[in-house]
């Protein structure tokens, strides 16, 4: 039976995103990890095809393998502010006709939402904003920060704006693609190697390293499967990736220890970050070949966690994000935000004692803050507006 004091914590994860298994492990990671004393996760499961799922058996990893749902509900939230209901349809085994209904029930009350879906969908503010609209309190980033460390071309002219270091670049449409020629005249200033990605993905999929214009054909090809808008970066030549993580909101910010992936040259790519080593959702992340914390000179460790601090309050970030850098010698570039890393990032902060679950404890805590400050807006003002105004006329 429910405590009192117990909260439903409704873990979101899953998703129609290339990212969908990436999405799986970290859901799981969190719910098994959850305080039980304080909170009851309750799972909730996009499928690849986007239905909504929950269930005890959605809590199990290895149901995922096998793809076995059996005490699998189709659940469901209506987009009511104020109705923080998740919902069913309860057939009516007596029914003799179509026309009969069933009835819609309530499966469970949840107080906040976890998120963990990475990707398309989930990753880029379109699931924060049914979450808004209900008035559900929720972790990570908000509608518009999501939004924009999603879309790479956007998070770039942010950074810009604020004199951010990154390496110089250009984007296309899909559209541009027909005139190929085209596109790679537009990439001359641009020294090669490159770096071809879909502006809108992450786990380094869709990614190429290119060395010549013929390559860069191809990658532009590749990159235009996964997105509408394509970015080209230049390549720092031998650089190091360090990634920190950066926690909280507003001014309130704690930054974690930096790590430094081994054997990493140019890119790491998916089975390099959630398959090699892995043993399971436990393992994902905390065993990949990495030097943690990273051997850095104190300036530039000190400028590179500045650097993170300073991309994750331009984007207005919130809960916790990576930064990754690429460093040459030592200057530090900014690489990318990722406002919902895979695992949560806790391993970075388990260094210095953060452990995971107090890593969600705290993320939960601030997805509550940061909603008890949105509920502090006023969304509507006295008007007398209609009686003022002819229908059909222009206001």
């Amino acid at each position: 039976m429910r405590s009192e004091k117990m909260e439903n914590i409704g873990v979101i994860f899953g998703g129609r995103s290339v990212e969908h298994e990436v999405s799986v492990i970290t859901g799981m990671q969190v719910i098994e990890n959850m305080d039980k004393s304080k909170y009851n996760p309750i799972p909730i499961y996009i499928t690849k095809d986007g239905k909504f799922l929950s269930g005890e058996s959605l809590k199990n990893f290895k149901s995922y393998k096998d793809q076995d749902f059996h005490d699998g509900v189709e659940v469901f939230f209506k987009p009511e502010y104020g109705n923080k209901n998740l919902y069913y349809v309860k057939h009516n085994p007596k029914k003799l006709f179509k026309a009969e209904y069933d009835s819609i029930e309530v499966y469970k009350k949840i107080d906040a939402i976890f998120f963990a879906l990475h990707g398309t969908f989930g990753e880029d503010g379109c699931t924060q904003g049914l979450f808004e609209l209900m008035g559900m309190p929720y972790t990570g980033c908000g509608v518009m920060s999501a939004a924009v460390g999603m879309d790479k071309v956007t998070m770039r002219k942010v950074f810009e704006s604020e004199n951010i270091p990154m390496t110089k670049y250009k984007y296309f449409y899909r559209e541009e693609l027909k005139n190929l020629k085209g596109l790679i005249e537009k990439c001359k200033d641009l020294n090669f190697p490159l770096f071809v990605k879909p502006a809108n993905l992450g786990s380094s999929i869709g990614i190429s390293r290119v060395e010549n214009a013929l390559d860069l054909s191809k990658a532009l090809e590749v990159a235009a499967h996964y997105d509408r808008k394509i970015i080209v970066e230049e390549a720092v030549v031998n650089p190091r990736e360090i990634n920190v993580a950066v926690l909280g909101y507003e001014n309130d910010l704690r930054v974690s220890a930096a790590e430094e992936p081994l054997g990493f040259k140019d890119l790491l790519k998916y089975e390099d970050k959630y398959v090699s080593g892995s043993k399971g959702a436990k393992s994902s992340q905390k065993h990949q070949n990495k030097k943690l914390p990273a051997e850095l000179k104190p300036e530039l460790e000190k400028e590179i966690k500045e650097l993170a601090k300073k991309a994750f309050s331009a984007i207005d970030g919130a809960g916790v994000a990576r930064i990754d850098f690429l460093v040459d010698g030592d200057k530090a570039y900014v690489n990318e935000i990722n406002t919902l890393p895979g695992s949560i990032a806790f391993y970075l902060y388990e260094v210095d004692g953060l452990m995971i679950k107090d890593l969600i404890t705290r993320l939960i805590e601030l997805g509550k803050e940061r909603h008890s400050e949105r509920a502090a807006n006023n969304y509507s003002i006295d008007s007398n507006l209609f009686n003022m105004t002819s229908y059909g006329a222009k206001i």
